[in-house]
């Protein structure tokens, strides 16, 4: 930015490079390079599949833990039919299969090109998507627990504690080694602030979620130590998150809306809000009464769900705020159809299930016909979008907009 600010270049050319400088941040999605080519003129007819494999990012594990997200809702959402469970099973049992595929081919990346491991952990736009492999993980465990439990014998719960406390040790060294990473070395500038700056916390506060989801199974002294733990991830989570939103609101006041192709990314600012909503409501429900603590307090449950449903409440309309704003700044763009596939547009779906089963967990606390109705509502809305999405993923491969040289969040590493 120097060259930008020296008194030897005319105001009007410093001011179309200042632009020009947001412009290519918004664009590039999180960061500037000036030599950095976005749409790279390569010779399509000459880049072979093998080619394509290398460009496998861990941004398209957005598909993953959208699809898994997807079952979670649908084992959640409040009006039920029969056959409900059986399509949301076909959604997990899809999950699983898109998470070896995608396993398999940023593996086959990384064997190919040993030095893009440590590239893609260190790149300031790509290695913001290494957590959506371990949301993945967490919407993989979720759904063991709701589709699973009922179906297998005791050992499951067990495998399933035993999962927790992995994924909670793991996502912690994950969470501090990133962020250490990013602060020592990365230098992203406040222009191209995004709300995907958020993600590497997001793992550890699914921590909630995951207890949330695991603890009704678990006997008393394992429930305890869960649920304690989720409260404590959760808090973290959402904590660091407020801690960042200050910068993206900054950055929007200060240079305005993200380019049209970033725009569904703003629905990542969901995610916080609702599964923090989502996750104190589903661990108050699994206290264990008459345990522990519970037994010198044997009213605590009751209290506790109770705090828990109005302060998801509370929480709820911060998740709504960041909904409506992002709805607005998408469809300003998406009628004048300049919205350009990324893989960001995942953001449609997975932060947006936190917030409708959250919704659907305050109809329910709250007796309210309506709410529930609402809930039921958003997830119609989430499952057609999800197919949305999808055909516009398979149309982008297809026509070599992603998974194609120079055209994908590896852009720029060498």
């Amino acid at each position: 930015m120097e060259s930008i600010s020296s008194q030897n270049v005319p105001p009007s050319l410093r001011l179309q490079t200042l632009n020009t400088y947001q412009a290519d941040d918004w664009e590039a999605g999180h960061t500037h390079a000036e030599d950095q080519k976005h749409r790279a003129a390569t010779d399509t007819s000459k880049v072979s599949f093998k080619d394509r494999v290398r460009h496998v990012t861990w941004a398209w594990f957005t598909l993953t833990m959208s699809t898994g997200g997807l079952a979670l809702l649908l084992h959640s959402t409040p009006h039920r039919f029969r056959g409900l469970d059986v399509i949301g099973k076909i959604f997990f049992i899809l999950d699983l299969a898109l998470f070896i595929l995608l396993v398999s081919g940023i593996s086959a990346r990384f064997i190919m090109t040993p030095r893009a491991l440590k590239l893609s952990l260190t790149h300031p736009t790509e290695s913001l998507f290494f957590p959506c492999a371990f949301l993945s993980l967490a919407t993989i465990i979720s759904n063991s627990a709701a589709y699973g439990i009922p179906s297998c014998g005791p050992w499951l719960p067990v495998a399933l504690r035993v999962l927790f406390w992995l994924y909670t040790a793991i996502v912690t060294i994950a969470g501090i080694a990133q962020f250490s990473i990013l602060f020592a070395g990365a230098r992203l500038p406040i222009p191209s602030m995004t709300p995907a700056w958020v993600l590497p916390i997001f793992p550890a506060m699914l921590t909630g979620t995951l207890a949330a989801a695991i603890a009704p199974s678990q006997p008393p002294d394992q429930r305890m130590p869960m649920l304690a733990a989720g409260v404590t991830y959760q808090g973290l989570g959402f904590s660091v998150a407020l801690l960042v939103f200050p910068l993206y609101l900054g950055r929007l006041m200060q240079d305005g809306l993200p380019a049209p192709a970033m725009r569904p990314a703003m629905f990542i600012a969901v995610g916080p809000a609702g599964f923090t909503a989502l996750a104190l409501i589903g661990m108050a429900r699994a206290v264990p009464e008459g345990y522990g603590y519970f037994i010198v307090y044997p009213l605590a449950p009751q209290v506790l769900r109770i705090i828990a449903t109005w302060v998801g409440v509370w929480i709820w309309c911060l998740g709504f705020w960041f909904f409506a704003i992002s709805c607005v700044a998408v469809l300003a763009e998406a009628s004048r159809k300049r919205v350009r596939f990324s893989l960001g547009w995942w953001a449609f779906v997975f932060p947006n299930v936190g917030f409708t089963v959250a919704t659907g967990y305050l109809g329910q606390e709250l007796g309210s016909s309506a709410v529930t109705w609402v809930a039921s509502a958003m997830t119609i809305c989430i499952v057609v979008m999800w197919f949305v999405v999808l055909i516009a993923h398979i149309r982008a491969v297809v026509r070599k907009k992603i998974l194609f040289p120079g055209r994908d969040e590896d852009r720029g590493e060498k």
